[in-house]
């Protein structure tokens, strides 16, 4: 293989290990690092879940002496400040690497440019911008939270075969098969959190947790947007709050709280393990979420959410997922559909599980 396959090779290798650990490692982002000397992975790792230790130091110690005179693939530029651990791009250049091949520039302006410069300056080769595309993809939460100051949006959204989200007054409908209702909750996982509207709150009594066996614990934080504190006390959101953390949002302008009732509504919900967040606005909520150092929002429902953050250009993200059934006349209309994706968004990946298909969209930033 030339230089150029053989870096995409060993950075694909990277990315894949990166995504193993997403939504698993707190405010840093999941990187992968792939060590390689004379055409074999001596060292490959991934940022522990918790956020520490970082993939290149993992990586190293499997790598050991190996790393001397070796290329090191990783899917963001090493850091370059002092924090809990030393440097990853000084513990590269202590390993002897001869060479560092980098996906993406780390946009943290305690690292950005300083890591490969610390690199250049000891000699070593550094390669910079392999597969930037589809790490710009896997790290886009973290990216977000730095560059734009807010979390990184996705909107999900199952469809019946007729555009329907679910059927008037019956509450949760299914629209999709297990295949997708699987995919779902690994999504769940790989989010810090996960959003629904009061209405879909109360009408469905969601849990909004990842229920696949063995992975509750991967649960995202839940939030509901409730702008007069409606949520039910007996809801799952609300009796489950002390195991699975939820939010309760107000969003619509401050000094909702200073009314009696609010006041009375929100000690009830704080009393069973809710916690009460007044925001201006929704835009002023996905910056609260990035300054708490989350990075990836699932908006999960229902149809004026889904609106409310498409119109006002919110949205990073689409999962739109299509049902083969019909609801008919008395179904609720969805917002979108794949007849009316706003033109900014560009389709990256189309499949089928079982009888359902399935699109996903995104745009840049």
């Amino acid at each position: 293989m030339n230089d150029s396959i053989q870096d995409r090779h060993y950075m694909a290798a990277a990315l894949r290990l990166g995504r193993s650990h997403l939504g698993q490692t707190s405010s840093n982002p999941s990187v992968g690092c792939v060590i390689v000397k004379d055409g074999e992975i001596v060292g490959e790792a991934v940022t522990a879940v918790g956020g520490r230790p970082h993939a290149e130091t993992q990586a190293l110690a499997m790598a050991g002496p190996k790393a001397h005179g070796a290329t090191a693939y990783v899917t963001l530029e090493p850091c370059s400040h002092h924090g809990k651990t030393p440097p990853c791009a000084n513990a590269l250049v202590a390993a002897g690497v001869a060479r560092v091949v980098i996906a993406v520039e780390d946009p943290d302006p305690r690292v950005s440019g300083r890591g490969t410069r610390i690199l250049r300056e000891a000699g070593i080769e550094v390669v910079t911008g392999v597969l930037a595309q589809d790490a710009r993809r896997h790290l886009a939460g973290y990216l977000m939270r730095h560059i734009q100051k807010r979390v990184h949006v996705t909107l999900k959204l199952a469809v019946s075969a007729d555009g329907m989200l679910g059927r008037k007054g019956q509450g949760q409908v299914a629209i999709t098969g297990p295949i997708s209702r699987a995919q779902v909750q690994l999504l769940r996982a790989e989010t810090d959190a996960i959003l629904v509207g009061i209405g879909t709150a109360r009408a469905d009594d969601p849990e909004l947790t990842v229920r696949l066996t063995g992975m509750a614990h991967l649960s995202p934080l839940r939030i509901v947007l409730d702008r007069r504190l409606e949520l039910p006390l007996t809801s799952r959101l609300v009796t489950g709050a002390r195991q699975f953390a939820s939010v309760c949002a107000c969003c619509g302008g401050q000094g909702f709280l200073a009314d009696d009732g609010q006041c009375v509504r929100a000690a009830a919900l704080a009393e069973k393990g809710v916690e009460i967040i007044e925001m201006a606005d929704v835009p002023e909520l996905l910056a609260h979420l990035a300054a708490r150092g989350l990075s990836t929002l699932m908006v999960e429902g229902g149809a004026m959410v889904a609106k409310t953050f498409l119109d006002q250009g919110l949205v990073d993200r689409i999962h739109l997922y299509e049902g083969a059934d019909l609801i008919g006349a008395e179904g609720i209309a969805s917002p979108l559909t794949r007849a009316n994706i706003p033109k900014d968004f560009v389709l990256s990946r189309r499949t089928s599980f079982g009888a359902d298909r399935f699109h996903e969209y995104e745009r840049d930033f």
